[in-house]
């Protein structure tokens, strides 16, 4: 199979061998992909290694069939996204959290655009953790695992802002009764997920950790690296 030109960012590059590295690619038409870029840590390459960085917006070409294609070529793309600091552990959370949850070739626009979108929100310098759990929200939403955030799982009664409710992983909130129910957050928090408006601090704490634990559930218990990375409440 060959492909040409299909947008993509790079997750993760490790090196493979003496002189050549292996890509996690998120591409737009084809999912999440690996591919080998052989020779590019020569001395004397013709590919761009500035364009082999993540968060880099690029054209991808690639051959080849199996668990690993082989990059041909690599083509800048409009501006590429600087972040520093804070922000760049945050972007660099997203690509684990991507890289994490998504199955190779499985062709995922919508995750593509959403990824897209929430690197430009974060290089125009909107909050972080707002814009990554809206990020969360629709990743999850696209591979099937979406909340349900305005309405109790059991009766289907309106989720009440003034409410406190427990978030069951598999099926969704309910009236908090007591420890065991699951994790306690706030009406307002869920409805400000859904309705895609900024919440307060303590709610966007609580989303925090309602996001962090399902992801962790979908991952079957494992957590993320970036987790530990982020000294501040953001991811």
């Amino acid at each position: 199979m060959r492909v040409e030109r299909q947008p993509g960012y790079i997750l993760h590059a490790r090196p493979w061998r003496e002189t050549s590295l292996l890509l996690e690619v998120l591409s737009r038409d084809h999912g999440r992909v690996g591919l080998v870029a052989r020779g590019v840590r020569r001395e004397r390459t013709r590919t761009p290694r500035a364009l082999l960085q993540p968060l880099t917006p690029v054209w991808l070409s690639w051959s080849g069939r199996g668990e690993l294609a082989t990059l041909t070529t690599i083509e800048a793309v409009g501006t590429t996204f600087t972040f520093d600091g804070e922000a760049l552990l945050c972007a660099l959370y997203l690509n684990e959290l991507v890289a994490r949850l998504t199955a190779r070739d499985d062709p995922q626009p919508e995750v593509f655009a959403a990824y897209a979108a929430t690197l430009a929100r974060m290089a125009q310098g909107e909050s972080p953790a707002w814009t990554l759990r809206r990020f969360e929200r629709d990743l999850l939403a696209h591979l099937g695992y979406g909340l349900l955030l305005e309405s109790e799982a059991e009766s289907g009664v309106a989720i009440e802002a003034e409410g406190i409710y427990a978030y069951r992983f598999d099926t969704g909130p309910v009236p908090w009764r007591n420890t065991d129910d699951g994790l306690k957050l706030r009406g307002s928090a869920l409805l400000a997920l859904m309705r895609d408006m900024t919440p307060d601090v303590v709610d966007l704490a609580a989303l925090r950790r309602l996001m962090r634990a399902l992801i962790a559930h979908h991952l079957g218990g494992a957590s993320l690296r970036a987790w530990g990375m982020l000294a501040s409440p953001i991811a």
